[in-house]
Order: C-alpha cells, then sequence, then structure tokens
C-alpha cells in the first residue's frame, strides 16, 4: 500500500492536472488490515461502543464484511457521537467533538491515506497544521525567519470563525471533484459528511462542517483552505501587492506579513470577499492589522500565533530583532488548570507519586514552549507552578507539610524538569 500511494504522490508531482480516476480499489483486506493497526487502541469509542479490542477479536471476519459492503455500494457510515471539551480561553465555550463508530474510522483512516497522498503534494509551503513531517514548531520557525529576513511593516492576525464547523459540503465536493474523478469514492465521502452527529438522542444533519474528531477532518479542512486560502493568497494576492506579502498558516489559525500598510488594508477587504464566496467568516474580534516595523519598535505592536507572542526587542548590541515569548493569556489559563488539578488530585496519591505526575505536565510545557528567547518564561512557570504544587500539598491535611526551605530542599532531591531550548529557531 505504501508502494501504491508513493506512486500516487508521484503522479500528482509530476502531473498536477491530472485526475484520478480510480480509487476505490484500494480498499482491500491488505489496505483495511493495515487502515485497523494504524489506529489508536485506547481512542474514545462511537455510539455503537466497539473499541478496537472487540473488534479484533474477529477482525478477518469483520473486515471481510465490511469489505463486501464497500463493493456493493451497501456501507453507510453511522452518526457521530457529539462530545463538548470546554475551551480554555473562553467560560462556558466548548470544542464539539464527533467520535465515529471505529468500522467508519477504518474507511476514514482510508479516506484520509488516498487524499492526502494526492493533495500533500499540492499543498504549499505556507501550511503546516495536520500534515506530516509539519508541525506548530516549524510554523513558528518560518514565521520568525520571515520576520526577521523580509522587510515587513505590517501584520494581518487572522482567525476564521468556527472554520471546521461551517465548511460547506457542495463545495468541498465539488473542489475534490477536480482532481477525484472516481464516483464511487465522491459518493462514499458524501455519505461521510452527511452521516450526522448524535447529541442526547437527536440526530443532527446539515449541510456544512465537516466533525473535530474524525480521522479525516484534518485533510477535508486542509483542501478546503488550501483551494480558499492558499491558493488563491500565491496565484493572485501576492501579484496585486506592492510590496512582499507573505501567508503562514496552522489550521484556521494564520498571519499574513506585508510590507506595506496599504496592501494589508487591502488584503483584509479582499479577504472577507473571499470568505464570503465560499460561505467562511473572519472573526472580526479577533482579526487585527498590527505594526510591526522594526524602524519604529516603540510604536510597534504584537500578535499571538500558536500559544506564542510574537514583538520586536533587542539583542546585547541593541539591534532590534523579532523575538517571542508565552502567551500571558494561554499562562494564566495553564496556571488556572494547574491549580485545579493539584487542588482535586492532592490526597489521591503519596507524596512521590503525586510529584511525579506534576512533573511529567511541566515536562511537556517545556518540550512546547522551550524554544529560543522563551527560556526566562518558562522558567517563571516552572517556579509558580511549584508554589501552587506548595499551596495545595500544605492543604492536605490540617497540619503543615512543609515550608519553603523544606520544599526546596525536596526539589534538591527530586529536581523538576530542567528549563532547556528544545526548539532552536536560528
Amino acid at each position: 500500500m505504501t508502494t501504491k500511494l508513493a506512486r500516487i504522490s508521484q503522479l500528482s508531482v509530476t502531473q498536477p492536472d491530472m485526475m484520478f480516476h480510480q480509487l476505490m480499489h484500494h480498499f482491500n483486506m491488505d489496505t483495511l488490515q493495515h487502515w485497523y493497526h494504524m489506529l489508536k487502541g485506547k481512542a474514545a469509542c462511537g455510539i455503537d461502543g466497539i473499541t478496537k479490542q472487540t473488534y479484533g477479536e474477529n477482525l478477518a471476519g469483520n473486515l471481510e464484511e465490511l469489505l463486501s459492503r464497500l463493493k456493493q455500494m451497501a456501507y453507510r457510515p453511522g452518526p457521530a457521537n457529539l462530545k463538548l471539551i470546554p475551551k480554555p480561553d473562553k467560560a462556558n465555550a466548548y470544542r464539539p467533538l464527533g467520535i465515529g463508530n471505529f468500522e467508519d474510522k477504518i474507511v476514514q483512516k482510508g479516506m484520509q491515506q488516498v487524499l492526502e497522498a494526492i493533495y500533500e503534494p499540492l499543498f504549499l509551503d505556507c501550511s503546516f497544521g495536520f500534515r506530516p513531517k509539519r508541525g506548530c514548531h516549524d510554523a513558528i520557525k518560518s514565521l520568525r525567519t520571515h520576520l526577521y529576513n523580509e522587510p515587513v511593516r505590517v501584520v494581518i492576525d487572522l482567525d476564521l470563525h468556527n472554520f471546521f464547523g461551517t465548511i460547506n459540503h457542495e463545495l468541498l465536493l465539488k473542489i475534490i471533484a477536480e482532481k477525484v474523478q472516481d464516483p464511487r469514492l465522491l459518493r462514499y465521502l458524501r455519505r461521510m459528511l452527511k452521516a450526522g452527529i448524535l447529541s442526547d438522542g437527536e440526530l443532527t444533519v446539515s449541510d456544512e462542517g465537516v466533525p473535530q474528531g474524525s480521522v479525516c477532518s484534518p485533510v477535508l479542512a486542509n483542501i478546503f483552505a488550501h483551494y480558499v486560502l492558499d491558493h488563491w493568497f500565491e496565484e493572485t494576492v501576492r501579484h496585486h501587492c506592492r510590496g512582499k506579502a507573505a501567508l503562514f498558516r496552522y489550521a484556521d489559525d494564520a498571519v499574513i506579513c506585508c510590507e506595506t500598510e496599504r496592501d494589508a488594508e487591502r488584503i483584509k477587504t479582499a479577504l472577507i470577499n473571499r470568505l464570503s464566496k465560499y460561505k467562511l467568516k473572519l472573526n472580526e474580534d479577533k482579526t487585527h492589522i498590527v505594526r510591526f516595523d522594526r524602524r519604529d519598535r516603540r510604536s510597534s505592536g504584537a500578535f499571538d500565533f500558536l500559544g506564542f507572542t510574537f514583538y520586536l526587542g533587542l539583542t546585547r548590541q541593541g539591534a532590534v530583532i523579532p523575538k517571542l515569548k508565552s502567551c500571558s493569556k494561554r499562562l494564566r489559563q495553564k496556571r488556572k488548570r494547574i491549580n485545579e488539578w493539584c487542588k482535586k488530585n492532592r490526597n489521591k496519591y503519596p507524596l512521590r507519586i503525586l510529584w511525579e505526575m506534576f512533573c511529567r505536565k511541566l515536562r511537556g510545557h517545556v518540550q512546547y514552549y522551550g524554544v529560543s528567547f522563551n527560556g526566562v518564561a518558562v522558567n517563571r512557570f516552572i517556579k509558580s507552578a511549584a508554589f501552587i504544587f506548595l499551596k495545595w500539598l500544605n492543604r492536605r491535611s490540617q497540619r503543615r507539610s512543609m515550608d519553603y526551605e523544606q520544599f526546596k530542599l525536596f526539589m534538591n532531591v527530586f529536581p523538576p524538569p530542567p528549563i532547556r531550548i528544545c526548539h532552536r529557531l536560528f
């Protein structure tokens, strides 16, 4: 299967205008079994309650029956189970996740693999979200390098309003049909999009939105964003700008760097019209035009991208360069969650086990936020988190467990994760 997908990718690279007419033959016993093993065993269950282990007890029989239905066009995906995940940056706000049945996840994994083989060579370098061998830190490094090397004066901080939930199904299928001409695969894609979401026993079917939590939703969202935003910006917008302009996008979070303020205003106006054409909207409250001029540092502002605040700072020699630090809003949210975790778990485990669990959380923070220029902010967060741990440690009973001097001795014996730069930006 890997060889076949590589062949599809090679054809997509060498013949960008090529259409793929036969793709469903890639769904066979070997590939279904391969996709079964690629899925996570501890993922949440759909409405049928079947886990990977349960499905695998009669794997051959289940896959044969699934393949038979796929060949006869009798396979119909079940509705996704709606789970609401609280958003850390908003009170009483939730992110909807659609958890599909395990058998549907196998088919979705196949769709993802096939579509990724076709479109991954076509995606532009400005896109970083949900792509193999690309991640948040690649986007951050690329953006910081552009800010350092290019004459950027203005930055547009973009935010698309409910991007995953407002992708129009017909427009998405029309875009995919420009490359994929296999009617059976397109019919199954339509069935997946129209399967609906089950919440509190009520089935909801909509003409828009790809459920977050679905295996193939990221690649579908990237295909839509590539055509609506990335390709349009590269082929149309940049040629009409007087100065240099560059786009950096991770899923629905994006920034546009411009050389002139006039270009930024024109791009924002054109972007609103472009998005409305495809039934998308800008989040006006979170979309800003920020002055980011190294010639005038004092009047320049800052903007947030992927949990970091980009600003203009000084080197030891006094030169103005773009720097970044942990977003203060994210840090407040993380301190709040640490406080809630310590309060909830302070009496559940012995001190050593509780401290080890706490350090694992700190280690994850260091591994993400440990980038160039951000060592001071990471160190400050580790210290404040340790104070929170000590506060709740002393509330495990009416007696005080230890004072700060004793806690420092404890941390000398069992040190927290060291502060280090995990991702160098230059």
